[in-house]
């Protein structure tokens, strides 16, 4: 038998969130005037947007939506996304792809590395999609990214943000090895909210694996954020501030969550510019060296700049003990 395709018929398009289907829609609120940005539009953002198409690369900046993509690439910042643009997690904040990935493509170390050398970037920060496919969760990917940008860019500091690698033994001591600057991985929201917003992942063990780090190398700087906006309530922040430097974490960065569609979770309610000022201030007060905490703050937001005055916060607390 020959089945004939009708090569004229419309292609069904791909469904972003299958597993958010079924969901209810939800009210997606008026924003606020204080984190209202404009469309980007300049010549910086072009030519980092034609950098990155030309060595076919997958950015977090636009597979998030995140709302500083006019800013940071008009600067040439950007924030690349390995192991592709397909997530096997559905955390319910989310806009990446959620669904079964592709095979890793064994030339992005060099193409990430190429592209961090076109752009000049001092400072790169590199994050991934979940792959709890892969038995080492992504690792030895990671290894390699950072390898090829140290060989190719050797003054270029690298920030990674990591998955949890929840159930791959060895995964984050390999990362680890390949010493990054700076090692990212986020709670996200407080552990009260973990069941419907990020269900995949398990608080304590994300907690545990950024403790984890430091014990592997007590001189890398570690990196932990939240959003606001989620339905917490303020003594939860605080009480996971406290287990951020329970586990010793350098840098804490707070910004208020966003929803990208109907379908994803809801926004509880936007956090004034005054509160967001507030955490910054009580977070120093629990010890951190350097606090991100305001309405647009993301994880790798201004991350060169903040990697500079972490360095010298440090510095100057050392000095301060020697003193």
């Amino acid at each position: 038998m020959v089945t004939i395709l009708d090569a004229t018929a419309p292609v069904a398009k791909r469904v972003r969130h299958p597993e958010k289907q079924a969901r209810p829609d939800t009210e997606v609120k008026r924003k606020p005037e204080w984190i209202r940005v404009r469309a980007p539009t300049s010549k910086g953002y072009q030519e980092t947007r034609s950098i990155v198409k030309e060595n076919n690369l997958v950015t977090v900046c636009e597979e998030a939506g995140c709302p500083n993509i006019g800013e940071c690439w008009d600067k040439k910042h950007a924030t690349f996304m390995i192991m592709g643009e397909i997530c096997t997690r559905a955390c319910a904040f989310c806009n990446v792809i959620t669904g079964k990935p592709n095979a890793l493509d064994m030339h992005e170390p060099y193409n990430v590395a190429k592209a961090v050398k076109q752009m000049g970037l001092q400072h790169v920060v590199i994050t991934s999609v979940d792959r709890d496919d892969l038995d080492d969760g992504g690792a030895e990917h990671f290894e390699k990214v950072i390898r090829s940008i140290r060989a190719s860019s050797p003054g270029t500091t690298i920030e990674i943000l990591t998955p949890d690698f929840l159930r791959k033994p060895g995964a984050l001591e390999r990362v680890v090895a390949a010493k990054p600057d700076v090692f990212n991985h986020n709670l996200e929201t407080v552990p009260g909210n973990y069941l419907t917003v990020r269900p995949g992942a398990r608080y304590f063990h994300s907690l545990r694996l950024l403790q984890r780090v430091k014990e592997l190398d007590p001189t890398m700087f570690t990196k932990s954020g939240i959003m606001v906006g989620l339905g917490e309530e303020r003594n939860e922040v605080l009480q996971l501030m406290d287990d951020l430097r329970s586990a010793d974490v350098d840098f804490m960065t707070i910004g208020q969550y966003l929803q990208p569609t109907r379908k994803h979770h809801e926004v509880m309610s936007y956090v004034t510019p005054d509160e967001f000022k507030s955490y910054e201030k009580i977070a120093y007060t629990k010890g951190f060296l350097m606090v991100s905490s305001s309405p647009l703050t993301r994880s790798s937001h201004h991350a060169g700049d903040d990697f500079a005055r972490l360095k010298a916060n440090r510095d100057a607390k050392m000095r301060a003990a020697v003193g």
